[in-house]
């Protein structure tokens, strides 16, 4: 029974995604969604409690096995921090310029004034995933890898490098020149320089 009640969440996701692309947040009903997926609407709120639960989710399932796999690239266990740091931003910064990925944001920014639901989104997805980057800064700075500066700041720096001229671009339609490999290198070496102690290494990016 478990593998049907997922194959049937995957295929209310499923369809829901197409719709809300198709049409938007506001636009979309769960009766039809409910038509599409061949069902009741009583049988989506088994699944979902609501519109904005199943919004969510149609938002975040795209991503959500490539942002783990991601995040499982943080090893503390490794010494070599600047190769780990480099091969995560590379990864996320290819997973935040796929073209799915920015349709993904640009619908959930459009919807972030409705009522709790863009808030909702943020704290599933980015805020989430963020956090355990925070975790993975502070188990450096146990290991005196890192300074002992707020972890939510380096967090911060870190993000808003990799992310310069680099998303913002991408997100209006326009297109960025910068190289993906490139950008990590450039964020690793400069966080590494600003806070990372002589047992980091700075510089010891990936060719």
């Amino acid at each position: 029974m478990r593998v049907k009640t997922d194959a049937r969440r995957e295929a209310i996701v499923a369809v829901a995604t197409e719709l809300f692309r198709e049409v938007g947040y506001e636009r979309a009903s769960m009766a039809e969604i409910a038509t599409r997926v061949g069902g009741s609407k009583a049988t989506l709120y088994n699944y979902f409690k609501s519109k904005d639960d199943l919004f969510a989710a149609s938002m975040l399932d795209a991503i959500e096995e490539s942002g783990q796999a991601i995040i499982a690239m943080l090893d503390p266990s490794d010494d070599d921090v600047a190769a780990v740091l480099y091969r995560f931003g590379e990864a996320f910064l290819t997973l935040i310029t796929r073209a799915d990925t920015l349709a993904i944001t640009r619908t959930a920014i459009s919807e972030g004034g409705n009522g709790k639901l863009g808030a909702a989104l943020y704290e599933h997805g980015p805020r989430r995933a963020w956090g355990e980057v925070h975790q993975y800064i502070v188990q450096l700075q146990a290991r005196q890898l890192l300074r002992p500066i707020a972890p939510q700041i380096i967090v911060r720096h870190f993000k808003g490098m990799l992310e310069a001229d680099l998303l913002e671009p991408l997100l209006w339609g326009a297109r960025s020149d910068l190289d993906l490999g490139e950008a990590a290198r450039t964020a690793v070496d400069a966080l590494l320089r600003a806070y990372g102690t002589d047992s980091a290494e700075p510089g010891r990016t990936a060719p």
